[in-house]
């Protein structure tokens, strides 16, 4: 297959989401030059009729074929493996053939990326549910990913970042309970996350990006009143990465450190990235200010990966009213890394 380092891989995500509704809205943009999209084509052609038609659908016989389709169609490379009846999988249901095809074309995207026949991928909402259903092990593409991405067995380091043209946090835990997350936050994991932000800063063009850490107690713990996480984990972290020089700070209170990094029009930010310690701690604050406009970017992978801030959307799949906003900022944000790489 002839190399193609150009081309941004958009998996389909659940055939039963809106993700294949907003792939069909992204490629009637300019956004989508010199995207191809790894799922079924039947699923394609439905989610275009769905979203109003006008728009063919190639069935390609490699990824590379992308480079010489027309501007107005989707190119699709579908995989080998996918299931035989996806199409008959419901619009708004969790369905184990989804499941089983969604994880089949990340799958096939990491593999083009790992072989350098692409510049990155952009995947589509996965549904959890589904992935279990099919058998999948994985909770979610983060996990996933670095499993691809595993070199003689050793995972890579790879952390989770939410960012929007505010704000950008990075987690040091993700998908666990609560009740892990907390036993999950080492001083080695909160210094692990501080280099991953840190080098992948350098990646977008900020070789010393100030980081602040948010603490994990209420108040950053309030000088041990309220937990001595802070001064036995996450402070010693962060001054072990400013002897190595990296230019971060905190722990602050994780209540008020996003305000004061939110980088808005009369308010500059006072921090570039901001450390969470756990998904919703992290997530909720970029969240807030607009899934249209959030994009996941998954550090510390061996390749470019970036997604839309939202899930599968069961309650309006199918319908054609899913926004492709946020998929259009994932596909931005991954040609400015890949091109920064």
């Amino acid at each position: 297959m002839p190399s193609t380092p150009s081309l941004l891989a958009v998996t389909q995500g659940d055939a039963c989401g809106i993700g294949p509704e907003t792939i069909a809205k992204l490629f009637r943009s300019a956004d989508a030059r010199g995207c191809v999209v790894v799922g079924d084509v039947q699923v394609m052609r439905r989610a275009v009729a769905t979203t109003g038609g006008l728009l063919a659908v190639a069935a390609l016989d490699t990824p590379a074929a992308a480079a010489a389709a027309p501007p107005t169609c989707v190119p699709v490379w579908q995989p080998p493996g996918l299931p035989a009846d996806l199409i008959e999988a419901p619009p708004g249901r969790i369905d184990a053939r989804a499941g089983a095809a969604a994880a089949r074309c990340i799958e096939q995207a990491a593999a083009l990326a790992l072989r350098g026949e692409v510049a990155g991928i952009v995947t589509a909402p996965i549904h959890k549910e589904a992935l279990a259903a099919a058998g999948v092990r994985f909770p979610g593409h983060t996990e996933m990913l670095q499993a691809l991405a595993a070199a003689g067995g050793r995972l890579p380091p790879v952390r989770m970042m939410l960012a929007n043209d505010e704000l950008r946090t990075v987690l040091v835990t993700i998908h666990m309970s609560l009740r892990r997350a907390i036993d999950a936050v080492t001083y080695d994991a909160v210094l692990e996350t501080l280099r991953i932000a840190h080098a992948a800063a350098a990646r977008w063009g900020q070789p010393s990006p100030r980081i602040a850490v948010a603490g994990l107690n209420p108040h950053a713990g309030e000088g041990g009143l309220f937990g001595d996480e802070e001064q036995r984990i996450i402070a010693p972290a962060v001054a072990a990465a400013r002897a190595e020089g990296i230019a971060a700070s905190g722990p602050f209170a994780p209540d008020t450190v996003f305000m004061r990094a939110r980088d808005a029009a009369g308010h500059p930010g006072e921090f570039d990235i901001v450390i969470a310690m756990t998904h919703d701690h992290g997530l909720i604050p970029v969240k807030y200010l607009g899934v249209e406009h959030g994009v996941n970017v998954t550090l510390g992978l061996p390749f470019v990966r970036t997604s839309p801030d939202h899930g599968t959307a069961f309650d309006i799949a199918g319908t054609g009213l899913a926004d492709e906003s946020s998929l259009r900022a994932a596909v931005r944000m991954a040609r400015q890394l890949s091109a920064a790489a």
